[in-house]
């Protein structure tokens, strides 16, 4: 079975193509809630290890068939981060990508380790989850493996985030009734303020979850983004199960609505009506709204807040 998978269009990243580094199935130092795999306890290191040689062998002859990439992704069948030889593959990665980004989904667990936290700071672009910020609900959501505690994720990832010179991505998957509360909101906010990053995407469950749990509608997605503060890229990716009924605004609602959140185009068409979307477009035509690309997503803004920004 080959370890590579793609190409694959994403909004958020480009065409991507994905390498697998554990294609043989689930190894994974957590057993999310949410998980899309089958349930399956946590381990803290990987039982079979794809060779290093078979990576590069696959990943060339997938180049050279798709040679229209913008990011070669990093993923597993569980944790990427946990694979034994991730700096060596990167440094042979390095060598045949050409101008192609090096990007990696991580659920942070592992980045408290050096040989790790080297790694990854030789990417082009990382995307960390960080679904809590309180032991209570991290245990909870994520089941993680022995040992390991959000204390130190988020440790870990302030300390990467000063850094990184490349992308860093920050991603929280909201599941109902277990890290939604505002108490852990609040949590969460205090400790994404000391990370800089590019982007702070929030988003549902919208696969088939491992567990009996369920997904958070498009509103209540909204109105938690609302409770962050209003510096941080905070980006709503969630749409499948994420459903919104649409809304009537007026012209000071909609630039209120705006100055709480900056939306792209899929939310406004979410949250508002036909009248509201054409108070929306006469608003842009009078440069009472701007658009601002945050890596690959266009966000719409009052140009009053032109000013208002959070840099990496």
């Amino acid at each position: 079975m080959s370890t590579i998978f793609g190409p694959i269009p994403s909004r958020r990243f480009g065409v991507s193509l994905g390498i697998d580094l554990s294609s043989i199935g689930k190894q994974c130092n957590f057993d999310c809630l949410y998980c899309e795999l089958a349930p399956m306890k946590a381990m803290e290191h990987q039982h079979t290890i794809t060779p290093v040689e078979t990576i590069i062998t696959d990943l060339t002859v997938a180049l050279s068939n798709h040679p229209a990439i913008d990011v070669i992704t990093l993923t597993a069948n569980g944790e990427p981060t946990m694979y034994p030889h991730l700096r060596e593959l990167t440094d042979h990665i390095d060598t045949i990508k050409g101008d192609i980004q090096t990007l990696i989904l991580s659920n942070s667990a592992c980045l408290s380790d050096p040989k790790i936290f080297e790694a990854l700071l030789k990417l082009d672009q990382v995307k960390l989850s960080l679904d809590a910020a309180t032991p209570e609900t991290f245990k909870k959501i994520d089941r993680p493996a022995e040992g390991i505690t959000i204390e130190t994720i988020i440790q870990s990832i302030t300390r990467f985030a000063d850094c990184f010179h490349g992308k860093l991505f920050l991603e929280i998957l909201f599941v109902k009734g277990v890290n939604d509360s505002l108490c852990e909101i609040e949590a969460l906010n205090g400790a994404l303020m000391g990370i800089p990053c590019t982007r702070i995407d929030i988003g549902t469950i919208d696969r088939p979850p491992a567990y009996n749990v369920q997904g958070l509608r498009f509103e209540e997605l909204y109105a938690l983004s609302c409770y962050f503060d209003s510096e941080l890229p905070i980006h709503i990716v969630s749409r499948t199960h994420a459903t919104a009924k649409e809304s009537a605004y007026s012209e000071e609602e909609i630039l209120t609505t705006l100055d709480k959140r900056p939306l792209t185009t899929d939310d406004i068409h979410a949250l508002m009506d036909d009248d509201s979307r054409q108070r929306f477009e006469s608003l842009v035509e009078h440069g009472k709204i701007i658009s601002v690309e945050r890596s690959n997503v266009l966000f719409f803004t009052p140009s009053a807040n032109s000013g208002r920004k959070r840099t990496k």
